[in-house]
């Protein structure tokens, strides 16, 4: 567990620098496993709305590193870690994100994977990573890993990394606002670290922080509402879905696609294989996509042509009054045209979870009378979001043939 003789830096928008003191996250950067991370977009199809969004999940990760880095140096974490939990801490950190695949969250739908446990299994055999983390010691790995899959084995540092207020979404949310131009989802970052404190082997927040907390929680809200969910980011995703789910199709079907389709063959047989999902990167698939445009098969042809091209298709409210309208559409629509050009999906989001039952999943505050209890009874906000702000977004999508 060496510490460099002179800290190593990077430039970062949002911290000034990101600041590195252990080899052994100088290592991690380096593989290629790590790199691969600057090929694979941070919002997937959101730049095609907000068209200066095009960070990376190389980025983010080494933001969410930094913030590990500055909640280690807060006196209440930093007492209640030892140091080779602190750089599990900051090994974990920067791993977090390590098995997001191309425009992750459509092909995890279609393939069948979960970049959590691909990540996981990537960070304990891997034999580039794990001989980088082998330096700590033989079960370093695995701890990691652990941490990665919730296993409650290291529950503060679960909790800071991953929970309903935690340190990937405190930086996404900053990093996603900067880069997207929004508004929504700027954070006092400082005035939350300042109230950070650790009762019970828990990440407790004294009252005094609340406001800070209140306006993280609709910070958060609005950025999804305005940003994530934004209906022609999800229309172009969409048309990605497609294709994965016609591709998909093609493979089973055996068709000769004239072009190099292993890794995804390799993938469908076999969800959990890690080589063939190193190889799938943003890069990757809109090489493979702009090849689609040469297609013999004609949905594959138009999809790519679509999602080239930003032909983002129509949509309206999935709602009992646009039935008939709905209904239209599909009887114009052959059965296949059905399968491929049209979709019905909804996203659901509230500002804050009070009934989530896994450690970390509440936030919790220190109150006046030094007691711990749930942000939901000690901020009256809180409460009524609670209760009033969970919206369903019900949409269907369509190409109009």
């Amino acid at each position: 567990m060496e510490k460099k003789k002179r800290q190593q830096v990077f430039r970062d928008p949002l911290y000034g620098y990101i600041h590195i003191e252990y080899d052994l996250i100088t290592h991690l950067i380096d593989t290629s496993v790590f790199q691969r991370l600057r090929r694979i977009r941070q919002l997937s199809g959101v730049h095609m709305v907000f068209h200066a969004a095009e960070h990376s999940r190389f980025s983010h990760s080494l933001g969410v590193y930094e913030l590990a880095y500055r909640f280690s140096m807060i006196p209440e974490i930093k007492e209640a870690l030892t140091e080779r939990e602190e750089l599990l801490f900051l090994a974990s950190a920067l791993l977090h994100d390590i098995g997001h695949g191309a425009y992750s969250h459509a092909f995890e739908y279609v393939f069948k994977v979960n970049h959590e446990k691909i990540g996981a299994n990537m960070i304990k055999n891997h034999p580039e990573l794990r001989q980088v983390l082998n330096e700590v010691d033989d079960t370093f790995a695995d701890d990691v890993a652990s941490i990665i899959l919730k296993e409650k084995k290291y529950p503060l540092i679960e909790q800071v990394i991953s929970s309903q207020l935690d340190i990937d979404r405190l930086d996404y949310l900053e990093r996603d606002a900067y880069f997207t131009g929004a508004a929504y989802g700027h954070i006092d970052l400082d005035r939350l670290m300042r109230v950070v404190i650790v009762k019970d082997k828990k990440l407790v927040f004294k009252a005094s922080g609340i406001h800070a907390i209140e306006n993280y929680l609709v910070a958060r809200y609005h950025m999804y509402w305005q940003v994530y969910y934004h209906p022609k980011a999800r229309a172009y995703e969409v048309i990605l879905e497609k294709i994965y789910l016609r591709v998909k199709d093609l493979l089973e079907q055996g068709f000769d696609f004239k072009q190099d389709v292993t890794a995804l063959k390799a993938i469908l047989k076999n969800p959990e294989d890690m080589y063939a999902y190193l190889e799938v990167d943003d890069f990757y698939m809109n090489g493979l996509i702009a090849y689609f445009l040469k297609s013999e098969d004609k949905i594959l042809n138009e999809l790519a042509h679509d999602f080239l091209n930003r032909k983002i298709w129509d949509y309206i409210d999935d709602t009992e009054e646009n039935q008939a309208q709905i209904n239209a559409i599909l009887s114009s629509m052959t059965e296949e045209e059905k399968h491929y050009y049209t979709l019905k999906t909804s996203v659901t989001q509230g500002a804050y979870n009070a009934t989530e039952y896994n450690l970390g999943d509440q936030i919790y505050i220190l109150n006046e009378k030094d007691k711990v209890v749930p942000l939901s009874k000690h901020s009256s906000i809180v409460h009524s979001l609670i209760t009033s702000s969970m919206k369903i977004d019900p949409k269907f999508f369509y190409k109009k043939i």
